[in-house]
């Protein structure tokens, strides 16, 4: 049995609530897409325990739908492109650079994993991502276009193109910062299909290397309607949908773990001691 026949979509869209289409069009990928990426908290509480995330599509539901966790970006994009499988999209994984905050797009290794997917009847692939931890995170799928700017969900996207040396053209999602009023590079990437074994091998390197900034420290988002929330070793910040940013420190364990629980909606792992973490150390 395929992974695809094994899949319990209604479990997952009972798990994002979505009640809409279930159909391969694009209105149904739009609002899976959104229903995702406010449902389910981005977090890399596993690789803070010590432990790599299974990528295993059995393991991934049972976290991730079943469980009250999240996830980072190669289980969360893992999930969606079983659901989008499941509704009869035709699916291809890719890869990419974090470039934000790089000197340059090749000073980053390829860590970060997308979806480029084929919507019946349109002329154009989308590109979906639920699992980019940033506040420059795609909310809806766009198309895989250059010259265009995209509303998604609140927030404005666009792709343009960077200059580099390889035989393929190289893609950079770009989101608009508000407070700047600039443009910013948030990942580049090129169409180049991916395997299961590729996101293996880069699971492995993100979720263990004692380098891996997710190995190192908490680090959590999620977002809803009103607002986009952030917590980076112990910094909480808050950023509401006017554009208004709250920054505070936590204070203790307990607050912690009311935190993660209560604003995050994540069960803390058996063994995980927050305060350490949260505090350095």
């Amino acid at each position: 049995m395929s992974d695809r026949e094994k899949f319990d979509l209604d479990a997952y869209l009972e798990r994002i609530g979505w009640a809409g289409g279930a159909r391969a069009d694009l209105a149904t990928l739009r609002g899976v897409h959104l229903a995702h990426a406010l449902a389910l908290p981005f977090e890399n509480l596993d690789p803070v325990s010590g432990r790599v995330p299974s990528l295993e599509p059995a393991d991934v539901v049972a976290k991730m739908v079943h469980g009250r966790r999240g996830g980072y970006c190669y289980e969360h994009n893992t999930l969606l492109r079983l659901a989008l499988e499941a509704l009869g999209f035709r699916v291809t994984p890719l890869a990419g650079r974090v470039v934000l905050g790089a000197d340059t797009p090749e000073s980053r290794p390829r860590t970060h994993a997308m979806l480029r997917v084929e919507v019946p009847g349109e002329p154009l692939p989308y590109l979906a991502d639920v699992g980019f931890g940033a506040i420059g995170a795609l909310l809806a799928p766009v198309p895989l276009t250059v010259g265009e700017e995209f509303e998604d969900g609140g927030r404005r996207h666009r792709f343009t193109r960077l200059p580099h040396e390889g035989p393929l053209e190289l893609w950079a999602l770009q989101a608009y910062d508000g407070v700047a009023r600039d443009w910013v590079s948030q990942y580049a990437f090129t169409l180049e299909p991916f395997t299961a074994a590729d996101f293996e091998v880069f699971n492995w390197h993100v979720g263990s290397n004692p380098r891996s900034p997710f190995t190192r420290r908490p680090y959590l988002q999620r977002t809803t309607a009103e607002r986009h929330l952030a917590l980076d070793g112990a910094r909480l910040t808050e950023t509401r949908a006017d554009g208004t940013v709250a920054v505070r420190e936590l204070a203790g364990e307990a607050e912690a773990r009311r935190v993660v629980a209560e604003e995050f909606g994540i069960e803390v792992p058996e063994g995980l001691e927050l305060l350490g973490r949260l505090s350095g150390g």
